[in-house]
């Protein structure tokens, strides 16, 4: 199955749509502002001085002329009430059209001054303006007033609009986007910071704890009814788990008394092989109901651990279960790598796991060859058989609960799942591989006891 792709946080997604937001509001403020004229004027004074600067001359006896050029003649044409006066250094004017009262007495009252726009305060009732500058022209350092804007062109147009992006549109935008991230940033953080804690709780749930539940405060509103709900179903798992753990505990307690009637009666039977193999079914059914009773009083009482000398463990595993390997055809024995070996934990639980090994060797290894149990100075406690072994493609299934390498063999499924259950309570973990001759060796490591870091070899 192809895992989803990777969805976008809300922090991002709450920035990338903050940014666009912003952007779109300020890009439709700024074009409503300039499509108003609030903003700024695409037509241009500047180009009507421009083109009388250019058309500004002298003749023959040295006076101020204007010669009709193109730009001249078309913004005549196209300026009905265009006026302006130019003026030199030496009192010559060429003047043309009605110049407003306003602007008519100024003469060389600005000449100190190389350029001045002349107007009204905001807010005042529309009057005339004027532009007045000193420019090189081909008669000379002149003086050009002007008030008639030039009409809109395609060039003046794109020259404003450039002159609004670069000025006024990309500065506001970039400090627009630069304080949405900024603000973004720490606002959605704090925002968040009761999902966050949720979160962090949710991920440290495990199935051995109950009763945790995620944190309601700091969370939106929007989010408080998701993890509400979730609450309620990891109330509605612990219940159904601890019916699960009762209902274990029970019939493991149940099935102990008419098991023990069960095999007394058979002990009293004459001997023969059917009584010896129901006398073994017994057993393990007994073994099978002991196993239940310990994990569930594992589970629901830490107060059973205690340091455990995982050697002397193994030995006493070895003793009782050697004569039914030896009625078995088998070989027993016990290998220990080092003197002592310490863990901790419930001890009646790990007899259980490693006698359910050592009962799960003497099943399925063929009836003939040896039995090894080992238990080397780093915690491992391994049971090691000559049996055909275990398929690889199977081991990763053996530790379900109900699985059988192969269906006609004896049990119900349960010991290793079991073993596996036992040894995780005690922080360990179990695994099969290949025996060191064939076979197959189930090892079990466990971590060991804080205080008893170094042990003695053997060797």
């Amino acid at each position: 199955m192809k895992p989803p792709a990777q969805q976008p946080t809300l922090k991002r997604r709450l920035i990338r749509q903050l940014v666009l937001l912003q952007v779109a509001i300020q890009l439709l403020v700024i074009g409503a502002l300039a499509a108003s004229g609030y903003l700024i004027d695409f037509s241009s004074s500047e180009n009507t001085v421009e083109i009388l600067q250019e058309a500004v001359a002298r003749d023959a006896a040295g006076k101020l002329v204007m010669r009709p050029t193109q730009r001249l003649v078309a913004l005549r044409e196209t300026v009905p009430h265009l006026w302006f006066s130019i003026r030199d250094h030496q009192g010559g004017q060429v003047v043309e059209g009605l110049i407003p009262p306003e602007f008519a007495s100024i003469g060389d009252t600005l000449d100190a001054v190389r350029q001045a726009r002349l107007g009204w305060n905001i807010g005042d009732p529309p009057r005339q303006a004027a532009r007045m500058r000193w420019v090189d022209s081909a008669a000379g350092d002149v003086q050009i007033l002007t008030g008639p804007d030039s009409p809109v062109t395609w060039r003046n147009l794109g020259l404003a609009l450039l002159l609004l992006l670069v000025q006024l549109v990309l500065p506001i935008m970039a400090i627009t986007v630069a304080a949405t991230l900024l603000a973004t940033h720490f606002v959605v953080k704090r925002t968040l910071a009761g999902l966050n804690a949720a979160a962090a709780r949710a991920g440290q749930i495990d199935a051995d704890q109950r009763g945790v539940r995620l944190p309601l405060s700091g969370v939106p509103g929007e989010i408080a009814t998701l993890v509400g709900a979730f609450n309620d179903a990891l109330q509605r798992l612990d219940d159904g788990h601890a019916r699960h753990e009762r209902f274990l505990a029970d019939a493991a307690h149940e099935l102990r008394t008419p098991l023990a009637i069960l095999n007394t009666r058979l002990e009293n039977l004459p001997d023969s092989p059917d009584r010896q193999r129901l006398l073994a079914d017994t057993a393990r059914l007994s073994v099978l109901a002991g196993q239940l009773l310990d994990l569930q009083r594992m589970k629901g009482n830490s107060d059973r651990r205690q340091p455990i000398d995982l050697v002397e463990m193994a030995r006493d595993v070895v003793a009782e279960m050697a004569p039914l390997a030896l009625a078995a055809g088998y070989e027993i024995s016990f290998e220990p790598q080092a003197a002592r070996v310490e863990t901790e934990g419930d001890r009646d639980a790990l007899v259980r796991a490693l006698t359910n090994l050592v009962q799960n060797a003497i099943d399925h290894a063929g009836g003939q060859g040896s039995v090894v149990v080992r238990v080397d100075a780093a915690g491992n406690v391994d049971v090691i058989d000559d049996g055909p072994g275990i398929p690889a493609a199977q081991r990763a299934h053996v530790f379900k609960p109900f699985y059988r390498v192969h269906a006609t063999g004896p049990g119900a499924g349960l010991g290793l799942s079991l073993v596996q259950e036992i040894v995780r309570l005690h922080g360990g973990e179990v695994s099969v591989h290949d025996g060191p001759e064939g076979g197959t060796l189930f090892r079990m490591r466990l971590p060991l006891h804080a205080a008893k870091r170094s042990v003695s070899s053997l060797h």
